[in-house]
């Protein structure tokens, strides 16, 4: 509703300046038919003769009895239109470029916004080539594919052109150096690739370009040095290489600097200190190397210096004294050791940490030791505190800074209580606690309105009841690998948000609850190696976002309900979800989840939770048939039922898993034949079926047949196939009487019709012999082989 009440204000902000801005002249004629023939072109079919109440985001006003200079969202100089502006005015239609055709022919146009209308097709070059007056252009926010057109290029009084959140897919082309009035050239977030033109240098107007979230690739070109009014230079995650020009710090204008996300290479280059005014330098998650140069810390005016992930090393000797005040700092691995360089916690040792103005430190992936200074937890503007993976240690202190939204500390050597202070932090959205040594059964309690969306408290010693004092706004909880014990609150079943539920390798008890049933948005539910018993609930199927489900090792008995077949998170391919990094806009991460994967814990990337989907009911006590509603499961990557008392045969639905890599129905009773349909598994890798009933042969197929390890068949009844060098007795030849000569014609010479026949039977009987005995054991070792796998 805030996000709803702000876009009001704006569009009333705009509203009235636009009525500041009307004539008391008539438009021309033919440009209010223009105008009309649009609104007909969006609207039409949704009005009716009763419909003049119909709120249209503006042009309600727009109607043939009054004057178009007069409507909303129009401007105009005496009788002509020079502006419109279209913000956000038809974004649920659905419309193509097509219906912009009658406003292509408002030659007089100035300034004209259609941003953020979900507009599809291709850009309308044709039409643009008419508005030759146009100033300001803004079109990002809609769905424009294909290339730019060469005649936008030909706008030479245009001086701002915004293209960005498009889906264009092109190179920039040397063409760009005809909008040479550009001051502002924006094309973030597109699929533009290739290089950049040498041409962009001639554009001496510039004062902000941006490219960031493209594929652009190659050196930056160095014209770019060319545009010496440039104040901001943003081309962020695309795939520049080589090293940053040496002279651009020749750019002394710029405010923001940003290259981070690229394949740059070399030294910072000492020419930044040239700039008059630099702000914001990012240049983090490159291959940049040297030690980091301290002069840095002397621009006066840098609020943001981010330079983690990349090769660069920190001096631990040089004692500094920055003279900028700084608001957000990255240093994430580089090699930052000792304790936390005075600087940076010493309140009272520098002015800009004094006045509390230091709003984002990352320290993250560095050597520094040593326990946390209390000073670093009192700025009132600290928003993120990133220190993960250092060797830290010690309790923390109490926090006091209620303004903090990203805790990570994972994977340091704290220990100790946590303070009760971190629930009083309000503005809290994620806390990484993992892989340290806290401990205590009195976990701070986060209250329902807490705005907490991100925890993980995993590998810690904690104990006690299972913890279920969290926000209803939690998205992700992550308490695997502590000694939480008792039967699972109740009160889990409040948090509608909750994808993604870890509580693996803890002391879990009572049994299966019902209430999972109820948390439609659950993702990844993960309670393997616990002590729950009981039997799952028929209801599971309900979470039709569910992607991965570990019940692993634990005492669940019962039959596999048939339902767990309608689970469509593991029938149709998920969508792939955000990062962190997405969301927070710097390196944040969520921890592998750990998976038994091929008889051996690995770790699963968030970035593969869009690919990869688990089902894994083993080590327990589950009985009965296997539903053959399981096979339905078409996006399955992993399902385990093994170490189970399951019995029947495999069904043949199985099949149809045709994404499943690992297989393992190991462990159990089941008996019959291996379906022929496992032949269509053409992604399979790992089979384990030893430790059953099963007989018969073993089905080829292009994957099956190079399912070669005799150990995924061991101790069965009598399996057979060229997977496990056993034949089977269909395919065995069993030897037949000699082969006869056909009759030859007889000869007049009478030796010679005696003599033939006498010895091609003793030939024939001497092959035979022979024969028989060099065969024989072959035959009978493979018949030792087949009994040794019954």
């Amino acid at each position: 509703m805030a996000t709803l009440s702000l876009l009001s204000k704006s569009y009333y902000i705009v509203f009235v300046l636009s009525l500041s801005f009307i004539g008391s002249f008539p438009c021309l004629d033919d440009q209010r038919e223009a105008l009309l023939e649009f609104k007909d072109l969006l609207f039409g079919e949704l009005m009716t003769d009763n419909s003049t109440d119909m709120f249209l985001g503006g042009l309600e006003t727009w109607n043939s009895s009054s004057k178009c200079c007069q409507w909303a969202l129009v401007e105009c100089n005496s009788q002509q239109v020079t502006c419109l502006n279209l913000y956000s005015v038809f974004p649920t239609l659905g419309k193509t470029s097509t219906v912009l055709a009658p406003i292509f022919r408002i030659k007089t146009l100035m300034s004209l916004d259609i941003s953020y209308n979900f507009i599809q097709g291709e850009i309308p070059g044709i039409g643009l080539r008419n508005l030759s007056e146009l100033v300001y252009l803004d079109m990002r926010g809609n769905s424009f594919n294909g290339s730019i057109p060469l005649q936008l290029f030909h706008l030479a009084n245009l001086e701002f052109l915004d293209l960005s959140d498009n889906m264009i897919e092109a190179v920039l082309p040397n063409e760009v150096v005809g909008l040479k009035s550009l001051k502002q050239l924006s094309l973030d977030a597109n699929f533009i690739h290739g290089e950049l033109p040498e041409e962009i240098g001639n554009l001496i107007e510039l004062k902000k370009f941006t490219v960031p979230d493209n594929q652009i690739s190659g050196r930056i070109p160095l014209s770019i040095l060319q545009l010496r009014k440039l104040e901001v230079l943003n081309l962020q995650n695309n795939s520049f290489s080589l090293e940053i020009p040496a002279d651009i710090g020749s750019l002394v204008n710029l405010t923001t600097l940003d290259l981070s996300k690229n394949r740059l290479s070399g030294e910072i280059p000492s020419s930044i200190q040239k700039m008059r005014k630099p702000e914001t330098l990012q240049l983090e998650n490159n291959m940049l190397s040297g030690e980091i140069p301290t002069w840095l810390f002397d621009l006066k005016e840098m609020k943001k210096l981010h330079l983690g992930g990349n090769k660069l090393a920190w001096n631990n000797n040089l004692a500094i004294e920055p003279k900028c005040k700084l608001s957000s700092l990255s240093l994430r691995s580089c090699s930052v050791k000792l304790q936390i360089p005075s600087w940076i916690s010493n309140q009272t040792d520098l002015i800009y940490l004094a006045e509390r103005n230091l709003g984002t430190i990352i320290l993250s992936d560095n050597k520094l030791t040593g326990s946390l200074p209390s000073q670093l937890f009192q700025s009132r503007n600290l928003s993120v505190l990133a220190l993960s993976r250092n060797n830290f240690f010690g309790e923390l202190p109490e926090i006091n800074s209620t303004s903090i939204m990203v805790l990570l500390l994972s994977e340091n050597n704290f220990s100790g209580p946590l303070p009760k202070s971190i629930s009083n932090i309000h503005r809290l959205l994620l806390l990484d606690l993992s892989k340290n040594s806290f401990s205590g059964n009195e976990f701070p309690a986060f209250g329902p309105d807490s705005l907490i969306a991100f925890v993980d408290v995993s590998y810690n010693n904690f104990s006690g009841k299972v913890l279920s004092d969290f926000g209803l706004f939690t998205v992700m909880l992550s308490l695997s690998q502590n000694g939480f014990y008792g039967p699972l609150p109740e009160i889990f079943s409040n948090l509608i948000m909750l994808e993604h539920l870890d509580l693996h390798d803890n002391n879990i008890s009572g049994e299966f609850p019902a209430f999972f049933s109820q948390m439609s948005s659950l993702q990844v539910l993960n309670l393997r190696n616990n002590s729950i018993k009981g039997s799952i609930s028929n209801d599971l199927s309900s979470l039709s976002s569910l992607r991965i489900l570990d019940l692993s090792n634990n005492y669940l008995k019962g039959e596999i309900p048939q339902s767990l077949g309608n689970l469509t998170g593991m029938i149709e391919t998920p969508v792939a979800p955000l990062t962190l990094s997405e969301i927070f806009k710097f390196p944040v991460e969520i921890h592998d989840l750990i998976v038994n994967w091929k008889k051996a814990k690995q770790g699963l990337s968030i970035r593969s939770w869009d690919i990869y989907t688990f089902l894994d009911l083993s080590k327990n006590r589950l009985s009965g048939e296997i539903p053959h509603s399981l096979g339905g499961l078409k996006s399955l990557k992993l399902l385990n039922l093994s170490f189970n008392e399951l019995s029947g045969k495999i069904q043949i639905s199985f099949g149809d898993l045709e994404s499943v890599e690992t297989l393992d129905l190991s462990h159990n009773s089941l008996d019959g034949e291996i379906p022929g349909t496992f032949s269509k598994l053409l992604e399979l890798n790992y089979l384990d079926l030893s430790n059953d009933k099963l007989g018969g042969k073993i089905p080829r197929g292009p994957q099956m047949d190079t399912l070669v390890d005799p150990k995924m068949y061991a101790n069965n009844s009598g399996l057979c196939g060229v997977q496990i060098e056993v034949p089977c007795e269909e395919d065995l030849v069993p030897p037949g009487p000699p082969l006869r000569k056909k009759q030859e014609p007889m000869f007049s010479w009478i030796a010679t019709g005696v003599g033939y026949p006498v010895g091609f039977l003793s030939s024939t009987a001497v092959m035979y012999v022979l024969g028989y005995f060099n065969t024989a054991p072959a035959y009978h070792r493979w018949g030792r082989r087949r009994s040794s796998l019954r």
